[in-house]
């Protein structure tokens, strides 16, 4: 299969996935019970004033007209317009792409706090296999996932900004308020690109190539660092394309905890309000983000492996 067929093929199926969310959160917002109308215009809002708000949301319509009306602004890319304020109405896009790079931020830290940590500790694992380094490697590599973020990111809040004032604490911003979300995000991530790294390090270092190059005299630094690590990390370099996908998906338990008003938090938010313009758009551009990321590895691993795009 050319690389134009499985790019086109990739991008139907990306494309199909993007419609069936769309349909599936349209569907739950309005099969779940209350009044969103009540959310929003509060307890003391008048019958004008709740009237206001039906149209704004388009809940004044059927549900067929109302989906195909969000059909339209995904089509326009104002995603809708936020409620309650039927004058001004700022759109959805314009309030996700305010809080999409405090994402992308925490998202490409994390990331970097996961192969910063997670390598070493793979590569260490796979040299040392089978003695107590290697458990140890393990072992710590396991903590990350092992500890849930609800826990571990209060647990790093109240240790490096309560007790020991080292790093800054939520509403706080600059580069040094990045650390502690991104050492929560990180360290749960780090714990999966850890044991592929382990485990493809394992699997290279038994290749016939690796004993050539040892049996041509070449220092174990240059083995392990040139030859067998870039042949590892293709199956590290593709889950860690997959997961990033995931970061920016928007990681709302830290996002919340740090106070970052980013996509997860906006979501949030939104689904505490039933605030249904903003709630479709976000979870869109999130499906949307997923899926480009998904494509992207997809595509960059079937240029590398050619049995990909047969597959």
């Amino acid at each position: 299969m050319s690389i134009g067929s499985f790019l086109l093929r990739r991008l139907g199926s990306g494309a199909l996935a993007i419609l069936g969310v769309s349909i599936l959160v349209f569907l739950f917002l309005h099969i779940v019970p209350g009044d969103p109308v009540d959310h929003l215009a509060g307890g003391e809002a008048t019958t004008e004033q709740r009237k206001k708000i039906e149209q704004c949301m388009g809940l004044d319509q059927s549900m067929p007209a109302q989906f195909i009306d969000f059909l339209g602004n995904i089509v326009d890319g104002t995603l809708g317009h936020q409620c309650p304020d039927p004058k001004n109405k700022p759109t959805v896009a314009a309030r996700i792409a305010e809080a999409f790079p405090h994402t992308l931020a925490l998202a490409v830290a994390g990331m970097l706090v996961a192969i910063v940590l997670a390598l070493p500790l793979g590569i260490i694992a796979a040299i040392k296999r089978g003695t107590w380094v290697d458990t140890l490697a393990t072992t710590t590599a396991l903590s990350g996932i092992a500890i849930p973020q609800m826990m571990f990111a209060p647990l790093l809040l109240y240790i490096g900004f309560v007790q020991l004032r080292w790093l800054p604490g939520p509403t706080e911003t600059g580069p040094a308020a990045l650390i502690l979300p991104a050492l929560a995000v990180g360290t749960h991530l780090m714990a999966m690109l850890a044991r592929m790294t382990r485990s493809s390090m394992v699997e290279v270092l038994g290749e016939d190539f690796i004993r050539t190059a040892r049996a041509k005299g070449l220092p174990e630094s240059r083995v392990i660092g040139v030859h067998a690590l870039r042949n590892a990390l293709l199956p590290v370099i593709t889950i860690a394309g997959l997961q990033f996908g995931s970061l920016l998906s928007g990681a709302i338990i830290i996002e919340n905890v740090f106070a970052r008003p980013g996509l997860g938090d906006t979501l949030l938010k939104a689904i505490l309000e039933r605030n249904y313009p903003v709630v479709q758009g976000t979870v869109l551009v999130i499906a949307f983000i997923y899926v480009v990321v998904n494509i992207l590895v997809d595509l960059a691993y079937g240029l590398a492996d050619p049995r990909i795009r047969r597959g």
